[in-house]
């Protein structure tokens, strides 16, 4: 029986995608207590990177909250790998982003914001979170965007 979080995602045409496996050696997350730690997440779709590039060159704002969102998709993926049921997410507690920037470009908050709205739109109040935009030199694989998250769970 789907849960709350299932049906929402079902209701906004939203199909999560598989977790992505580890590029290095690391894990894709490791849960402390009720926290659930997930590694940076990147612009992967169905095995295919997506996005590659600097935003403010390559890209621009819109495109910029597209690659966001296909980040927290990703991040939302590997809670469900890590819990099971999404309905157990109790609130995202951070979301620490990195957007490829060139060095003339400034709105990475904006782009971030791809990212702080899906979780919204998926976790409802519990998706508001405290937040991190970094503006960064270069990304692994060559990706726009990396987001990485913390997540408190029941």
């Amino acid at each position: 029986m789907a849960g709350k979080i299932d049906a929402r995602l079902a209701e906004l045409g939203i199909t999560l995608p598989q977790a992505n496996a580890p590029v290095a050696n690391y894990v894709p997350y490791v849960r402390s207590g009720n926290l659930v730690h997930v590694s940076g997440q990147i612009t992967m779709e169905n095995g295919e990177l997506k996005f590659l590039g600097k935003l403010g060159r390559d890209y621009q704002v819109e495109d910029g909250q597209k690659a966001a969102r296909l980040c927290a998709l990703n991040l939302i993926a590997q809670v469900r790998a890590a819990i099971g049921d999404l309905d157990n997410v109790k609130r995202v507690v951070k979301l620490n982003a990195f957007v490829n920037s060139d060095p003339a470009f400034t709105d990475q908050p904006k782009v971030v914001n791809g990212a702080s709205d899906t979780m919204v739109e998926v976790f409802g109040e519990a998706g508001k979170h405290a937040r991190s935009a970094v503006g960064v030199a270069s990304l692994p694989l060559g990706v726009a965007v990396e987001i990485d998250g913390i997540f408190e769970v029941a």
